[in-house]
């Protein structure tokens, strides 16, 4: 299937841009509409524009404009949903990028937050007063409280009791006709009957009817007694009376086809301080699953089942739980167990009891409670990132399929057993079952190409005997992932014809002209659900390992400007089914695009790894795309080999340049370079900006062995040149500091005589130069590895970008390189007195300290900054500052859309706390931390030298 053409008619979208206040928030390229057609589902369906909505007020006036217009529209947040809901045609609304407020209420007890905050940022401004949401999806990491609302989130832990419909208290609801209500205000109901009179008599009556027929109202009981969010909760409609409430909790759930959340309040939830956790290992599936009525009585919180299958993937991963490693796996089958405490007394009693039955339970290897954080991160890492692991290993150009069903939990044994023999029915071998046991809340995953009358027609009727086998257990066709468009047919199966057609008046109450998402939760279409498959063409290695989950799109610093990881992959996706189908022109459409919205403003920064499942690292593609575009520009390639050969000369001219620069004025330097850039291209000559430092002094001023006269030397040390080449802002600079720590230690170090032509080949590998890449490597290992004295010395450098990039030089070395923090931190820290604390420091982490895991390192260099009496903050949204060696030069734009958001809250830190020291570990991220606040940013170890002087 390739790329639609746009259906839209010209007046429809002169009407949608006469709304938007800022036509730059109307997206109709190509690459943007294939960038937003796809979600964490196996559908794909392409909008014909997309806006970034400002504000409730402009979605107002959008959605009556669509109506007038007759446009459908999708409204689009974190498009983690499962079943289709966050695609579509027509017109695509994104409530993520300007809804992102969180503000805590009641010391904790409350929380207000906009729909494109996730699970875990909110949670994160909840934490410090031991307060959580009550939903608690494995997609926290990515999933948005927009969509928490729509699905009505439970996930692990939560079960019925604290869900998105038993935890929320108000919205602020936006309706198809515009009507914005806000149903925690005390004239709700009033301003609501004054401004949709039919809408309010509708849900009066059809709630009178609800209520008036028995038989419904034991539908409803039975079905919403277990997880369910399968079409509408009519539920509502026994659970509340006033208008208000009753439409406030119809929405929820709704899976954004009744009306849009603007901001909701949720009561929140308190978090158990003691845990303790195993994973037991069964011999089968059954057993397992038999085992749970006793487990449950116990009072467990968490109990998470995985087949073999998940057993069999994860012992391919890393980090994963001790029990499901060392044996091969048969019918093997898991349960992550949980038990939470408030007291180390009950805690003990729990593990006590929890412990006996597991030994009475038929385990295939003995299995203990534990309350080691480490084990328990393990098991959790696993068990959240299964979907996408299991989802990795398929084919490639298949589709993962996951569906989520729920049985009462004396019924859950024999459905899984009933499921697996459909698998082997309809040849779906690889199927795997995991999920929430506790509730009877599993899900199970399909994969095929979903493509021919052949693999459609297997699919229809598997799907056709499972929904027989889960009625038949009085359970629900869906329980948290929604119905969307995998299940919409099968809703009137579900309830019956009378509850159906509630919800056929409900819809047509709220949106009369079924606007909004249409084809999910209702739909009567004959083979609806079968349509828009998502069908994977094999591109690379990345490429064909993505799930589409969107785990990775929260921590991507281009997210706000042009494209995240996921959308990277998709639109590369696309450009290969383009191309598969013959339609060159759409796949040159996207290639010409794809330049800059994909790969000069990646900042490669490799954060994506960080929230990735499957550990995809996106630098690497575009790295390797860059690198692919240099082979058609010899000349350029052959004059970074040559830098590398003369990398002292280069750097050295790089450093004078802007220490020339700084005598004159900014605005002349700025015009010369941005008529270079209009000449040479932005991705070549970097742009000249107000705040730029001189350039810095010569590393070799340090050759030979520096730091205490005589002392015994602890490493070689590499200096990085990007702190020769941008200069100290204030103070003598990183190097000056590190070698004056260590001289207050008694320690020394070597310095390589060549340490001017020396680098850490970033510039390269960042930029694509792979020959360049690897005359510098070679450079680096011939200076190191007699002055290591062959590697029993570590390497040492004080930029922790360049540490990270000497660290891949010499990873096959047999060198150990450590970073000049991490090396402070454990070797000269506890030498040094403080002699002038700081009062409060905020800190900028980075990519590299998080992927070199000194983070911490510098958090404790900072605390002993500050003292006892002091305070150390990191801001809530730290995130790659995009400056990413001369990217935050070449494409400021970048960087300032990545720091934005960590930019406003280290002003309100600063309005909270007065005056603070900013500090971070890399000096370019030190440039773009400062271009971003106007604060200066420093080296921790800078900080500390002035602190112990």
């Amino acid at each position: 299937m390739t790329t639609p053409t746009p259906t839209l008619h010209r007046d429809s979208l002169e009407q949608i841009a006469a709304t938007v206040e800022d036509p730059t928030r109307l997206r109709t390229r190509l690459i943007d509409r294939v960038a937003y057609a796809s979600d964490a589902s196996h559908y794909l369906n392409t909008p014909d524009a997309v806006v970034i909505a400002r504000d409730a007020q402009e979605v107002g006036r959008l959605l009556r404009t669509a109506r007038d217009q007759d446009i459908p529209v999708t409204l689009r947040s974190g498009g983690t949903s499962l079943s289709g809901q966050a695609s579509g045609s027509g017109l695509m609304i994104d409530v993520r990028k300007n809804f992102r407020r969180v503000e805590v209420l009641d010391d904790g007890e409350r929380v207000r937050v906009q729909p494109g905050a996730t699970v875990r940022q909110v949670n994160a401004a909840l934490a410090p007063y031991r307060r959580k949401l009550g939903p608690d999806p494995a997609s926290e990491s990515a999933c948005t409280i927009g969509g928490v609302i729509a699905n009505n989130s439970s996930g692990m832990a939560c079960g019925t009791e604290l869900n998105t419909y038993r935890t929320l208290e108000s919205m602020v609801l936006v309706l198809p006709s515009g009507t914005v209500i806000d149903t925690g205000s005390p004239t709700a109901d009033r301003d609501l009957a004054a401004q949709e009179p039919e809408l309010v008599d509708t849900l009066t009556r059809l709630q009178r009817r609800v209520r008036g027929n028995e038989e419904s109202v034991a539908i409803i009981e039975r079905h919403f007694s277990l997880k369910n969010t399968m079409g509408y909760g009519l539920n509502s409609f026994l659970d509340f009376d006033k208008p208000a409430k009753l439409l406030e909790h119809l929405i929820i759930g709704s899976e954004g086809t009744l009306g849009f959340v603007a901001e909701a309040v949720f009561r929140t939830v308190p978090i158990s301080p003691l845990t303790a956790t195993t994973v037991a290992v069964f011999s089968d599936l059954d057993a397992a699953t038999r085992a749970l009525p006793s487990l449950v009585q116990s009072g467990a919180a968490t109990l998470e089942l995985m087949d073999s299958t998940s057993i069999t993937v994860g012992q391919e991963l890393g980090n994963v739980p001790a029990a499901i490693t060392g044996f091969e796996v048969k019918s093997h089958a898991a349960l992550l167990i949980e038990y939470y405490a408030d007291h180390e007394d009950e805690l003990r009693r729990t593990m006590t009891d929890g412990d006996a039955l597991l030994t009475d339970l038929p385990l295939f290897s003995p299995a203990t409670l534990s309350t080691d954080a480490a084990a328990r991160a393990r098991a959790w890492h696993f068990r959240k990132g299964l979907y996408a692991s299991v989802a990795e290993a398929r084919p490639a150009g298949t589709t993962a399929l996951l569906e989520d069903v729920v049985v009462p939990v004396e019924s859950l044994a024999p459905a899984c057993e009933s499921l697996q023999g459909l698998f082997d029915r309809y040849g779906y071998q690889d199927s795997v079952i995991f999920g929430h046991a506790k509730d009877g809340n599993i899900h199970f995953m399909l994969t095929d190409r979903f493509e021919g009358s052949e693999a459609l027609g297997r699919y229809d009727s598997f799907n056709d005997q499972m929904v027989d086998i889960i009625l038949a257990a009085h359970g629900n066709l869906k329980a948290e992932h929604g119905t969307g468009r995998a299940m919409a047919p099968y809703v009137r199966r579900q309830y019956g014809d009378e509850l159906y057609d509630v919800m056929v008046q409900l819809k047509s109450a709220c949106d009369p002209t079924w606007m909004l998402n249409p084809g999910v939760i209702l739909e009567e279409t004959p083979g609806a659900h079968m349509s828009n498959i998502k069908l994977i063409e094999p591109v690379d290695e990345e490429t064909n390992r993505c799930v589409e989950c969107g785990y990775c799109e929260p921590v991507c610093p281009s997210r706000n400007l042009t494209l995240t990881p996921r959308q990277r992959i998709v639109v590369r996706r696309a450009q290969a089914r383009a191309e598969a189908a013959g339609d060159h022109e759409t796949a040159r459409e996207l290639a010409s695009s794809y330049t800059y919205d994909g790969i000069d403003t990646c900042a490669v920064d490799g954060m994506c790894v960080t929230a990735c499942p499957v550990g995809i690292n996106t630098g690497d593609l575009v790295r390797r795309l860059r690198r692919d575009r240099h082979e058609n520009a010899p000349i350029k390639s052959r004059a970074w080999v040559s830098a590398a050969h003369n990398w002292g000369v280069a750097s050295r001219t790089g450093a004078m340049a802007l220490t020339s620069a700084a005598t004159l004025p900014t605005e002349l330097i700025t015009r010369v370079t941005d008529v270079a850039r209009s000449l040479a291209g932005s991705d070549v000559v970097p742009r000249y900006a107000e705040g730029m430092p001189k350039g810095g002094r010569e590393r070799r001023r340090w050759a030979g062995d520096v730091g205490a006269p005589l002392a015994p030397i602890v490493g070689v040390y590499l200096p990085a040149c990007v702190n020769s080449m941008f200069g100290a802002s204030s103070g003598a600079g990183v190097s000056d500091a590190f070698v004056e720590l260590l001289t207050r230690a008694g320690m020394a170090v070597r310095v390589p005589e060549d340490i001017e032509g020396l680098c850490c080949g970033t510039p390269w590998s960042s930029k694509g130069f792979a020959a360049g890449h690897e005359v510098m490597a070679e450079k680096v290992r011939r200076a190191v590895l007699e002055l290591s004295d062959g590697g029993e010395l570590p390497v040492i450098s004080d930029a922790v970008s360049c540490t990270e990039g000497f660290e891949k030089i010499l990873r096959d070395s047999g060198i150990r390189v450590v970073d000049a923090v991490s090396f402070i931190a454990e070797n000269v820290l506890d030498k040094l007195e403080i002699t002038r604390p700081l009062k409060q420091i905020v800190l900028h982490p980075t990519c590299s300290s998080t992927h070199m895991g000194v983070t911490t390192d510098m958090e404790k260099i900072a605390s002993a900054c500050v003292g006892p009496e002091g305070e150390v903050h990191i801001p809530k949204n730290w995130g790659c500052c995009a400056f990413a060696g001369d990217r935050g030069m070449l494409h400021p734009e970048l960087t300032a859309s990545a720091t934005e958001a960590e930019a406003r809250e280290v002003d309100l830190l600063h309005s909270a706390h007065g005056d603070m020291a900013h500090a971070s570990c890399n000096r370019t991220c030190e440039l773009g931390m400062s271009r971003a606040t106007g604060a200066e940013y420093r080296h921790i170890v800078e900080y500390l030298a002035e602190a112990t002087a």
